[in-house]
Parts: structure tokens; C-alpha cells; sequence
């Protein structure tokens, strides 16, 4: 569902965002914060913005996003393991040990 409608800009450069699209996005709650983006070809474009505590911001770095969707692609491919206990898994573990040191 999209949003197409026009806004006026109030005193002190404030823009009140209709109530449906607000309700709709879970805007409604005081403190939301929004991103704006003043774009080369002239659009401004706002965003919602969750705010992150500061010891969960390393999650959202680029690095760590990139390394994410890399894991979503492995998991997509079918490229992965899964293991029904810690025992399996550990196991599975010593093994590519085992290989490893016996490939050098």
C-alpha cells in the first residue's frame, strides 16, 4: 500500500504527517524519529528510523550487514549444516579438525 497526498509546512518549518499514513507506519508515538535525505535531483525523502542502543550499533555497521546477507545466500543455496545437538555439532567440529590437520 503507498501514500500519495500533499502536506503543509506549519511555523518553525514543521510538517504534521497524516493520521492515517502515521497510524499505518506506527508513527504515532511521541519521539518517533525520522531520517531525511535531501537528494541531488531536489526530493526529500523521510524515513522511519528505529533507535539502536549503543552497544547493539556494531550489528548495523555495513561490514556486519554484508556479512548477513552473505549467510542468507549460503542459507538459501542449501549451502549449510544443521546438527541436532551440541554433540552432533561438536563433533562435526573435531572433524574438520581432523581434516584440516591432515591436509597440511
Amino acid at each position: 500500500m503507498s501514500y500519495h497526498g500533499y502536506v503543509a509546512l506549519q511555523g518553525r518549518g514543521l510538517v504534521a504527517l497524516p493520521s492515517e499514513l502515521r497510524r499505518r507506519l506506527g508513527l504515532d508515538a511521541a519521539g518517533t524519529q525520522m531520517e531525511i535525505t535531501e537528494r541531488e535531483d531536489g526530493v526529500i525523502e523521510l524515513r522511519p528510523t528505529i533507535a539502536v542502543p549503543a552497544d547493539q550499533a556494531w550489528f548495523w555497521t555495513e561490514r556486519w550487514q554484508q556479512r548477513e546477507r552473505e549467510v542468507d545466500a549460503h542459507i538459501s543455496a542449501g549451502d549449510m549444516t544443521s546438527h541436532q545437538s551440541t554433540d552432533d555439532f561438536l563433533s562435526a567440529l573435531d572433524a574438520l579438525a581432523d581434516q584440516a590437520s591432515t591436509e597440511r
